[in-house]
């Protein structure tokens, strides 16, 4: 486009500078006439061919310059049309010329290999007495997103992973986004926004699975697959967002299915040049369980694994409780300086039992984190500016033993806990709630090569405290080691 608007400005100028100096000529022959200089007929003749020669040239470049125009266009409107394809940063795209089209191809896979430390002997009543050491790959996905008429997201996303087992394959993602900045509308299956980490992309996460309590929460109404109709609006340091919500994709028949609504507010008070702190609020409010028997059964059940997902076994959970609906409320604090990261968040939740008999109460739970990461060689995580979370860090220097490049190693920890227990001990059996409490403590190291590629190595320290209905211990504590190897685009 340079090249072409140099040619036609070329031609421009020398139009202009032709037709000037014919003027000027015009003007001085005029002047000259006029202060009563004497011209003999060859004189005359001889000026009249000399401008007609200059009109004859200024015509001749006029229609060069037309023509220079012409082509100008032309390339314009080829370039616009052909469809370019590249590979930058490992992910391959097909765009349009005019950007109005485009389809990027995703693959990820995270395969992990996990070391569960029990002790021997455990009651036969524990829970996950035995869990499986081994491998498993957590997500196996391949989709196409991009762009349709320039104002149009779009998204389909499988995933052949699983928790415990390989999944046969299953769908993950199947939306469509409509843009007219500072707003999105968002339709399909999709997980919601609904938290700091929720937010996150689990490629660039500091650990290999959210905590716990971010984990169980965004399971009422929020979480993979769910379909959902989205709105948000972005600001540069304000991030607004609320979805309803129905059942997840793939899920099983049932007579009524779940309604519920979802929303998160965002923003960023104080930011430097290379510091910034988070704030934020979110909610969910299942507003109709549900409807799982004709007769009229509405289970609500708040449970997750210890944020490993080798063995699939769940070692928390309240359990299915009848219920008329059911709610949290989240708080988000962040605070990030060049290769340091804090961030934490709380959470409140609540069920309202259906049929609630007398000196029965509705249950309460609750769960909360804080996890930090320092990038030892330097770099930042990227503040995602779409959905207001952290992803992973730019690699300033990609993995190349012979330049003598290691690409970005990172520290992270992390202490979670989420509590599951409701009157434990109310001498009303069915008030209470036996979910257990359970209290991790992780380490890990996070090795990025590049771009696509990321190998974690965490060690996990859990703790369950937990009882059955006649008050006996069926949790335990046990220690862990995992190492993530992951490859995305």
């Amino acid at each position: 486009m340079t090249k072409i608007h140099t040619t036609a400005g070329a031609a421009l100028r020398t139009a202009l500078i032709a037709g000037a100096s014919l003027i000027a000529m015009t003007g001085a022959a005029h002047a000259q006439s006029a202060s009563g200089a004497t011209q003999t007929p060859e004189q005359q003749q001889a000026r009249i061919e000399a401008l007609e020669a200059q009109l004859e040239a200024l015509s001749g470049q006029i229609a060069d310059l037309k023509a220079a125009t012409a082509a100008s266009l032309k390339d314009v409107r080829t370039a616009q049309a052909q469809t370019t394809v590249s590979i930058a940063g490992g992910k391959p795209t097909i765009a349009s010329g005019d950007g109005a089209f485009s389809a990027n191809i995703h693959a990820v896979m995270q395969l992990d290999a996990t070391w569960y430390n029990q002790d021997s002997g455990l009651p036969a009543t524990t829970t996950g007495r035995d869990l499986n050491s081994g491998t498993n790959f957590r997500r196996a996905r391949l989709g196409v997103d991009g762009k349709a008429f320039k104002n149009f997201d779009y998204g389909v996303l499988l995933d052949f992973g699983g928790a415990g087992t390989d999944g046969a394959g299953q769908l993950q993602e199947l939306y469509l986004q409509y843009n007219y900045a500072p707003f999105k509308v968002k339709v399909g299956a999709f997980a919601p926004n609904l938290g700091l980490e929720d937010a996150a992309s689990t490629n660039g996460s500091l650990f290999p699975e959210r905590p716990s309590g971010s984990e169980a929460t965004r399971g009422l109404a929020g979480a993979d697959r769910r379909i959902s109709l989205q709105a948000q609006a972005v600001g540069e340091r304000w991030l607004i967002s609320g979805a309803v919500t129905g059942a997840k994709a793939g899920d099983g028949a049932t007579f009524d299915e779940q309604l519920g609504y979802v929303g998160r507010v965002a923003f960023i008070p104080f930011k430097g040049y290379d510091w910034l702190t988070h704030v934020g609020v979110n909610a969910s409010r299942v507003a109709q369980p549900a409807q799982t028997a004709v007769a009229g059964a509405y289970p609500i059940t708040v449970e997750d694994r210890p944020e490993l997902r080798t063995d699939g076994t769940r070692l928390v959970s309240t359990g299915a409780i009848d219920s008329s609906g059911a709610r949290h409320y989240g708080l988000e604090l962040a605070a990030q300086k060049k290769n340091f990261l804090i961030q934490g968040e709380y959470f409140d939740i609540a069920l309202d039992r259906r049929n609630r008999a007398a000196n029965v109460t509705d249950p309460k739970f609750s769960g909360w984190y804080l996890e930090g990461g320092w990038v030892l060689t330097g770099e930042q995580r990227k503040y995602n500016a779409a959905n207001f979370a952290f992803d992973a860090p730019a690699i300033d220097n990609p993995f190349d033993p012979k330049a003598g490049k290691w690409g970005a190693w990172e520290l992270a920890a992390r202490y979670s806990v989420l509590d599951l227990n409701h009157h434990e001990y109310a001498t009303v059996a069915a008030d209470r709630v036996r979910g257990g409490v359970q209290e991790i403590a992780t380490v890990g190291l996070n090795w990025f090569p590049n771009s696509v590629t990321k190998f974690s190595l965490d060690y996990l320290d859990v703790d369950v405290d937990r009882r059955d209905a006649a008050g006996l211990q069926i949790g335990q504590s046990y220690k862990a080691v995992n190492l993530r190897s992951q490859y995305a685009f």
